[in-house]
């Protein structure tokens, strides 16, 4: 009787025992799934670059001025809305600060200082800031641009590293078009983006000789290398 005894209680020690294994498992699963495991996020490395709700106020036009170009005048844009004497503002900004991102915005219409009264011509400038605060964009940011390439259709692009702005930067040209240009800057410091786009449509009537796609580009390059600077990078 004793002998049995001394199993009984065995036997319940060791199934206490297994019960104590188990509630400590769970309770890591739970400790677990609440992510007290994960690791800390790190911190945006937003480069020194901060918000601000008009773009254009940072954004430098001396590189277009000093390429025979000026701000079209408000309230004769021929925007293409085909608004042709709408008295939007231009150039025209926006702006907005969200958990994630702090975007903004910049649209320039241009225009060369010589153009005639019967010149249609037309010339756009797009900039676009990005401050990533919760998601690193340096994987993604190479392969966005390099996407470019691998369209198929009437129109190919040229991707070309670009040194000197920023951590990496991107030049994507459009092949040469009589009837216009069409170049991109991509540039990426840290989390933030920044992108600047030159848009252009060549009147017929034109007696103004466009610029070619490398004098575009050393525009976007001085242009964007200033801007960035006024953004405090």
């Amino acid at each position: 009787m004793a002998g049995g005894s001394g199993g009984g209680g065995t036997q319940h020690w060791l199934w206490a025992l297994g019960g104590a294994v188990a509630a400590s498992a769970m309770g890591g699963a739970i400790l677990f799934a609440a992510g007290a495991f994960e690791e800390a996020q790190p911190d945006p490395d937003l480069a020194g670059y901060s918000y601000t709700s008009d773009l254009c106020n940072r954004t430098s036009f001396t590189p277009f001025e000093s390429s025979n170009y000026k701000i079209k005048p408000a309230g004769s844009s021929s925007s293409s809305s085909g608004a042709s004497g709408s008295s939007a503002q231009n150039p025209q900004y926006s702006g907005v600060q969200q958990g994630a991102v702090d975007s903004m915005w910049c649209n320039a219409e241009l225009k060369a200082s010589d153009a005639g009264s019967n010149d249609y011509s037309s010339t756009w400038v797009y900039s676009a800031a990005t401050l990533h605060k919760k998601t690193d964009p340096t994987a993604e940011f190479a392969d966005g641009y390099r996407a470019y390439e691998s369209q198929r259709g009437s129109i190919a692009y040229k991707v070309t590293p670009v040194s000197g702005i920023g951590d990496e930067a991107y030049l994507v040209s459009r092949s040469d078009d009589s009837s216009g240009s069409y170049v991109i800057l991509g540039v990426r410091d840290g989390w933030m983006t920044y992108q600047i786009t030159w848009s252009s449509y060549t009147s017929r009537t034109t007696s103004t000789k466009p610029p070619t796609t490398d004098q575009v580009a050393g525009m976007l390059k001085s242009s964007a290398g200033e801007t960035l600077r006024k953004l405090g990078g």
